[in-house]
């Protein structure tokens, strides 16, 4: 499946389809988050990595530029590119690095790293409206169509919680 869209009227659904992309990740994966500020993509973050087991607060790392969580199957890297100005920046800090097969990388603002970060697999727009926000999620490898077709075949179980 290529592509996948929902509303979502909370921050406790917007966590549960976190949750349930993350439980289809595995190592080797990019997703890209794009939205607005504010627009939900770190609480979706949240979600992904309380999939992997992570319990603790999922804060932003806007200053930081990334936040690692490891887990024994794979390590999680959270990326927040937004203060980067230049693409070439990344390469100072090394970030072809974190892109292996034992990694899963996170990105918020990925058009910050245009021409240095890898392709995505998966690719998620979330858009506000009120107290809407709209998903849609976009399978750009075959892995990522993968991915994009369970998350559609979890939400029956997610909206029937509502």
């Amino acid at each position: 499946m290529k592509e996948f869209s929902v509303s979502v009227a909370s921050e406790d659904e917007l966590v549960a389809y976190g949750e349930v992309l993350g439980k289809a990740l595995n190592g080797g994966l990019v997703v890209y988050l794009r939205g607005d500020l504010g627009a939900g993509k770190t609480t979706f973050s949240r979600g992904v990595l309380h999939a992997f087991g992570h319990q603790g607060p999922v804060k932003s790392p806007t200053y930081t530029l990334v936040e690692p969580y490891e887990f024994s199957e794979c390590t999680v890297y959270h990326f927040d590119l937004y203060r980067i100005a230049d693409p070439e920046e990344l390469e100072f800090m090394g970030i072809r690095e974190y892109f292996d097969e034992n990694s899963v990388c996170l990105l918020e603002w990925p058009d910050k790293g245009e021409g240095v970060i890898p392709k995505p697999d998966v690719e998620l727009t979330i858009e506000k409206r009120r107290q809407t926000r709209y998903l849609r999620l976009s399978g750009e490898s075959e892995k990522g169509q993968a991915i994009v077709a369970l998350v559609a075949a979890s939400n029956a179980n997610i909206t029937a919680t509502r």
